[in-house]
């Protein structure tokens, strides 16, 4: 109270209150002085914050490390130099996005060093494979990363296939083909806007947001799902419909249209430009994998190293050498106008629209499946036993390779640029941690 008479305020003091059922509680306490008109101290206001649950919780997370020998707290890498402070960042965000920690060393405005903490939705994905109907695991594998339910789903149903020897008709293929390529539109489009989006370009975000409504709209007309489950399962693929060439037209042009606003608009490209670098040689040293990786000039696609359906002479993947925001932008937009040209060509070349394959006898056996997601390579390998059991399954998911990346990238960009430099990697954290 002294400290308070002299006019300062005080900030939880801690001591203990005896509450109207009598009960003594800790309390954390802060007192503000109240002057009257001549600057005389005329009253106190009082905050009192009860401690007992915030106690109750410190309790549990000490047990929890004397219950786990050897426990050590994350082993940040601390930066030490003059003017170096640190800016943590999560594991809780604003929005509906999943948890990780971010720890920046930064001096002014200029991250020096950022680690990354992940691991917070860790569920034990793979274990949770095991001994399930090799047919029944669909399911779970649509939900490894919900927002690449296809590229899971067809990596791991590839690795069945292949463990059971089943032979996939080329009408399947193509057929899957489809499916894969309208994920990859409808995930690319909302990335252009969000990027757009934190630059202040509200516009196109607008505009991206509701041509990826159209396509969520098209998903569900074409396979009874917004995100596109249910269509493929081991030995078979069936959609209720192809999309029409005049739809694919109009979501070309109105793709054009939105990448125009973005591209002619210099502030956007100047915030793009030049930020959040990843070099070539870092991508390829890391291991870098999809968008990441051919932005940086790899030219790694496993449509074209480890195909399940022939995408034509003429396909290419997209390739840029910046390295930096820009250049996983542009990238973005030249695989939303491939994928158009690829559901345009296989859907001309489609027959039918539920394909079964053949039952064949099998002995059980090991497989591989390998998929080019829209975030970059997907893979599942199984064990299966003679019964169809699967009693292994391994999953590793793109950004499992991508996320080191972006701490390489971030270094010498500004603090206000990591949500920008975030959303252009786009990396998952469910398939990261499984």
């Amino acid at each position: 109270m002294a400290a308070v008479a002299r006019g300062e305020r005080v900030e939880q003091y801690q001591t203990r209150h005896v509450r109207k059922d009598q009960a003594i509680v800790d309390v954390s306490l802060t007192m503000s002085p109240i002057a009257d008109a001549s600057g005389a101290i005329a009253g106190v206001a009082t905050v009192t914050r009860d401690l007992t649950e915030r106690q109750r919780a410190e309790a549990r997370f000490r047990g929890l490390l004397e219950a786990a020998p050897g426990a050590e707290p994350f082993p940040f890498v601390t930066v030490e130099r003059p003017g170096v402070y640190e800016i943590p960042v999560g594991p809780v965000h604003a929005g509906l996005i999943e948890p990780g920690h971010f720890r920046f060393s930064v001096v002014g405005e200029t991250i020096l060093k950022m680690k990354a903490r992940l691991w917070f939705l860790h569920r034990g994905v793979e274990r949770l494979f095991q001994g399930q109907d090799a047919r029944a695991a669909v399911p779970l594998a649509e939900c490894v990363s919900g927002d690449s339910a296809v590229a899971h789903n067809l990596a791991y149903c590839l690795a069945v296939e292949d463990a059971l020897q089943v032979p996939v008709p080329p009408e399947a293929a193509r057929l899957r083909a489809v499916l894969l390529e309208l994920e990859r539109l409808y995930n690319h489009v909302a990335d252009i806007g969000a990027l757009c989006n934190d630059v202040g370009f509200g516009l196109a975000q607008a505009r991206a947001l509701t041509l990826r409504e159209k396509l969520l709209r098209l998903n569900a007309e074409v396979t009874g799902h917004r995100l596109l489950r249910g269509a493929i399962q081991p030995g078979h693929a069936a959609v209720r419909r192809l999309p029409a060439l005049a739809e694919l037209t109009e979501i070309g042009q109105r793709f054009d249209e939105l990448t125009g606003l973005a591209t002619s608009n210099t502030i956007v490209m100047d915030r793009f430009k030049g930020t959040a670098v990843l070099s070539a040689q870092d991508a390829a040293g890391i291991g870098t994998l999809g968008v990441v990786a051919r932005a940086s000039g790899l030219p790694l696609d496993a449509l074209i190293a480890h195909p399940f359906t022939d995408p034509g002479s003429g396909f290419r993947p997209a390739q840029q050498p910046g390295g930096d925001v820009l250049a996983r932008f542009t990238v973005r937009a030249e695989e939303v106008r491939a994928s158009l040209s690829l559901i345009t060509a296989l859907a001309g070349q489609a027959t039918a629209l539920s394909v079964t394959a053949p039952q064949v006898p099998h002995h059980g056996g090991s497989g591989l499946g390998i998929t080019e997601g829209w975030r970059g390579s997907t893979v599942h390998r199984v064990e299966v036993d003679r019964s169809g059991t699967l009693t292994r399954c391994k999953i590793v998911d793109p950004s499992f390779l991508n996320w080191p990346a972006l701490s390489v990238a971030l270094a010498d960009t500004i603090v206000p640029d990591f949500p920008l430099a975030n959303k252009s990697f786009n990396l998952s954290y469910a398939g990261n941690d499984l």
